[in-house]
């Protein structure tokens, strides 16, 4: 079975100038989709269907291969159809199976375009698209306003509603016989693949550049991390707590920590991600703390923390190269260069952030924690 992904992609374009080669986080926009594609594994061919000398140059560097079109159907009233259908045509034989990429959509991944080939064959489908779930209650005609999808007068909890999809316009895949028969790209039986939020933006304005961009960053983090997460070992003091040392009212000393780690962590157990908590501190909080949130704890440790760190992996029979780290300071170094994926927060030790392979938003006790866990249940879910 031979898959082509077709990427349209015209010279002209009215609401951002010279749209497909406009720079996105360093490179042209069109080179994000024809990456994407290249990394799929069911896509054996990649064509980027064009009417302009730059956009050429541009593809094939990228590794893409080109089809001239002709004007008749570069303008802007002809459709994407029209520009698949005549790249098809052009081909030297017809594939099985066709896949329409969208240049207005770069925060897509091979593995999304992946899923969705996949979710037609698995489904026997003639059609399908990405999409994500929506919950919006829609409405129409301003005037007079009356609900789309739900009944005004009878307010249903999100929870309650039917689940419905937004088209996303990322990735279409469909079988070829059947395109060119129906010149259509949702025909026969059309089936749903779903996206996550976080890789969903469609640029049709430069303010819409700017918020991709912002949500690539946002996935970007996610991709330091082991696939799969087996297990994430924490320091203690600057990660889980503030650093800053408080007396209660009993005169003893107190750490303050962020009341979402405890959030977090139960997520992370519920998933099935083994946890420990391994500090060099002598402190009797930490074990009162690592109890009261059901994680193993190893304190105490002075300079054998890598030590602890690989034993503890290997008694759990774990992967070291899937196992993520989190520490803040110089004695945190060994681990966070050992483990699959060494994690900072955002006030870490210079030198911890220097061999970090991801720095979180969040400081130590404000929040790091629970921004880890949340990324690594976003990368689950995908």
């Amino acid at each position: 079975m031979k898959t082509v992904a077709i990427i349209p992609a015209r010279g002209g374009s009215k609401g951002i100038p010279r749209k497909n080669v406009y720079p996105f986080n360093g490179k042209p926009l069109i080179c994000w989709n024809i990456e994407a594609a290249l990394q799929a594994e069911l896509v054996d061919q990649v064509v980027v269907s064009t009417d302009d000398a730059e956009i050429t140059e541009v593809a094939r560097a990228a590794g893409a291969t080109v089809i001239m079109r002709p004007d008749d159907i570069s303008t802007d009233i002809a459709s994407s159809e029209d520009a698949l259908i005549h790249a098809l045509k052009s081909l030297d034989a017809q594939p099985e199976l066709t896949v329409f990429l969208q240049c207005t959509s770069p925060l897509t991944q091979g593995k999304d375009i992946d899923n969705c080939i996949q979710k037609l064959l698995d489904s026997n489908a003639d059609s399908a698209f990405t999409a994500t779930e929506s919950h919006r209650f829609l409405w129409k005609n301003s005037g007079d306003s009356m609900g789309v999808n739900h009944d005004g007068a009878e307010r249903k909890r999100r929870q309650d509603l039917e689940k419905e999809y937004a088209e996303n316009g990322a990735v279409y895949a469909m079988r070829t016989a059947g395109f060119l028969q129906s010149r259509h790209r949702f025909f026969g039986k059309t089936v749903i693949s779903e996206m996550p939020s976080t890789r969903t933006w469609e640029i049709d304005s430069l303010e819409d550049i700017h918020v991709a961009e912002a949500l690539s960053k946002l996935w970007k983090k996610t991709t330091a991390l082991p696939d799969p997460v087996e297990a994430i070992v924490f320091d203690f003091d600057g990660v889980m707590t503030d650093n800053t040392v408080y007396v209660s009212e009993d005169g003893k000393e107190a750490v303050r920590c962020s009341r979402g780690d405890g959030w977090g962590i139960n997520r992370m157990r519920k998933a099935g991600i083994r946890m420990a908590v391994m500090s060099t501190e002598m402190n009797d909080v930490v074990q009162s703390r690592c109890e009261k949130l059901k994680i193993e704890c190893f304190h105490q440790l002075g300079d054998r923390k890598i030590d602890r760190f690989r034993a503890w992996c290997a008694e759990k029979n774990l992967t070291i190269g899937h196992v993520v780290y989190v520490g803040n300071d110089e004695n945190d170094i060994e681990c966070l260069k050992t483990a699959g994926t060494g994690v900072v927060p955002a006030d870490a030790h210079t030198s911890a952030a220097g061999v970090a392979d991801l720095v979180l938003s969040a400081e130590g006790g404000r929040g790091a924690v629970r921004e880890l866990c949340d990324m690594i249940l976003e990368k689950i879910k995908d």
